[in-house]
């Protein structure tokens, strides 16, 4: 190496971490957190909470005070007798508010109920969120597995097509089933073309889901797409769902929120006293005022806000049950479809895998030695292919059942 390539790349190295690059291939777990700190439409609802706190500070002000200031009689020409301003009245007073009924802490309460709601809302969205990155995740190991089977298929098919050809040119085959094999081996480098297409298509969704700006255009993952075993139980899964699952949260904090509401509403009920003193100066004469008013409730109770209130507690009450049925029912369909998806990988890797790899081996061989027909081989080779594939997908579902547990529960630490 140069020392101008040396001082090239150690100039990249250096811009490259400068600019704060992350690696180029990445885990599941870092796609997740890097989505967490990068995806403008979760930014963008996290500021929601910073706006319930701003309502906080808001519900937390007490009244201000009224300043009220007068001059009165104040004669338009110039008078007959004394002097200018002897006629004439001034009036200076403040005045003030008391809010009755706690109305301010019940304010506070009410604001921080619903900020509490809007956090657990926000983290509704993260979990949410993790869970289609794991899943774009999931993609790009399945394309990238299908196209390393694409390629060795081909290799493999490739050897077959050239015995083919010596024995074209020996007349051991006709040139028909010359021909046959050779347009099959079309289906092979069409499967590699494919399996290409599908690995940029799902490097590229994961990038835009993870942030465009996070990762670098020619990352990878760092994962082995096989099967890893994961075992849990029904009732140990509602139990965490129950502790962890934000909507749930959500759901039980909007009652809590619903009946600070209610709260709120009883407490602005209460009529607020105004209290008033003011100094005044007439005629040469100096006087003191001191004045206190009350609305008199005689109509005006705040009866619709606190009849609404009432109704709300009600309206989340129900809320909640209804979220509580839905996480079961998730937790429940999620157990069942990781049961059936790892049953469905079982059966591939309870010996059909084997077979079928049995199988081509055995009509490879016998075909490159004569001992068997062209489409004895072909059907053998189509067997192989389809079982292979169909445990490439089966493993996909079953690691997508595993991130659907997570997400029905709340949390990626399973018991």
């Amino acid at each position: 190496m140069t020392k101008h390539t040396m001082a090239t790349v150690a100039f990249a190295l250096v811009a490259s971490a400068r600019a704060g690059a992350e690696p180029s291939a990445i885990t599941v777990d870092k796609a997740i957190e890097l989505a967490l700190q990068h995806d403008h439409a979760l930014l963008a609802t996290r500021t929601t909470i910073e706006q319930s706190r701003a309502d906080e500070i808001t519900a937390n002000l007490r009244p201000n005070p009224g300043l009220f200031a007068d001059w009165q009689s104040l004669p338009l020409g110039r008078p007959s007798q004394g002097g200018y301003f002897d006629g004439t009245q001034v009036d200076v007073g403040v005045s003030y508010t008391f809010e009755r009924g706690d109305k301010r802490d019940r304010r506070v309460e009410a604001a921080r109920g619903a900020t509490a709601v809007i956090r657990s809302q926000v983290a509704d969205a993260e979990r949410a969120l993790a869970f289609r990155v794991a899943s774009r995740f999931i993609d790009v190991e399945l394309a990238e597995s299908t196209l390393e089977l694409a390629r060795t298929n081909l290799d493999s098919f490739r050897k077959a097509v050239d015995i083919a050809d010596e024995r074209l040119k020996s007349g051991g085959t006709s040139e028909n089933d010359y021909l046959k094999i050779k347009l099959q081996l079309l289906q092979f480098e069409t499967d590699v073309e494919q399996a290409q297409l599908a690995r940029i298509q799902a490097l590229a969704d994961l990038r835009q889901l993870v942030g465009r700006d996070a990762l670098a255009a020619d990352f990878d993952i760092a994962s082995a797409f096989e099967y890893r075993p994961v075992k849990v139980d029904l009732d140990a899964l509602e139990k965490l769902a129950l502790e962890h699952r934000a909507d749930l949260r959500a759901a039980r904090q909007g009652v809590t929120a619903a009946e600070s509401q209610h709260a709120l509403a009883e407490a602005n009920s209460s009529q607020d006293v105004t209290l008033s003193a003011s100094y005044s100066r007439s005629a040469g004469l100096n006087a003191a005022t001191i004045g206190l008013s009350i609305p008199l409730a005689i109509f005006d109770r705040n009866q619709g806000e606190r009849r609404k209130t009432t109704v709300a507690v009600t309206q989340a009450t129900e809320q909640a049950a209804e979220v509580t049925g839905q996480v079961k029912t998730d937790i429940a369909d999620a157990y069942e479809a990781l049961e059936r998806a790892d049953r469905v990988v079982q059966h591939y890797r309870s010996g059909y895998l084997d077979i079928s790899q049995k199988s081509r081996d055995i009509s490879e061989y016998a075909y490159k030695r004569g001992g068997l027909s062209l489409f004895d081989f072909l059907d053998a080779e189509r067997t192989y292919r389809a079982t292979q594939l169909g445990y490439r997908q089966a493993l996909a579902d079953y690691l997508v059942a595993v991130e659907q547990v997570r997400q029905s529960v709340g949390t990626r630490a399973l018991p």
